[in-house]
C-alpha cells in the first residue's frame, strides 16, 4: 500500500511559537488521528518545533556538509506537522487529507500531501529497484 506524508505548512504564527487560540483544536486533531489509527492507516504524525530549534545540513558537490541553524527564512517552506499514512491509493490519501481539521483556524495555512518513495524493510537492493522504478514512472507521466 502507498504510503503518504500529509505536512502542515508552517505560518508566521508556528514559527513564532504561538499556539493558535482555540480550545477544541487539539481535541479535533486527537480525535482525527485517531479515527485513522481505527482505520488502520496511521503510521506516526507530529507537530513540529519553530525552525529556529532546528538546523540544516547542506552538501556541495563534494559531498562536504555545512550544518546551518535555524530560523529560516522562508516561511512557506517550512513543515509545523506531519502525519503519516499508509493507504490504498491516491484517491484515498486525498479524501483523508481533506478532512484534515485546519491546523491554524482563523487564518490561511496549507497542507501538502505527497506520496513516500521507496519499500519499508526490504534490503538496500530491493529498495533501490522500488525508488529507481518509481522515479521511471513518474518521468513518464504515470
Amino acid at each position: 500500500m502507498p504510503r503518504y506524508m500529509i505536512q502542515v505548512r508552517s505560518t508566521a504564527m508556528s514559527e513564532a511559537g504561538e499556539f493558535p487560540d482555540d480550545p477544541t483544536l487539539v481535541t479535533r486533531m486527537m480525535a482525527f488521528h485517531d479515527e485513522m489509527a481505527k482505520a488502520g492507516i496511521l503510521l506516526d504524525g507530529a507537530g513540529l518545533q519553530p525552525s529556529s530549534q532546528g538546523f540544516r545540513v547542506h552538501y556541495d558537490a563534494a559531498g562536504k556538509a555545512r550544518v546551518m541553524d535555524g530560523p529560516f527564512a522562508e516561511t512557506k517552506e517550512l513543515i509545523a506537522g506531519y502525519t503519516l499514512i499508509d493507504v490504498r491509493s491516491h484517491d484515498e490519501a486525498l479524501a483523508w487529507a481533506q478532512r484534515f481539521p485546519a491546523p491554524f483556524p482563523g487564518q490561511p495555512c496549507c497542507i501538502e500531501v505527497r506520496p513516500l518513495m521507496g519499500g519499508i524493510d526490504l534490503p538496500p537492493e530491493e529498495a533501490e529497484r522500488i525508488i529507481r522504478e518509481q522515479l521511471a514512472a513518474i518521468r513518464q507521466g504515470g
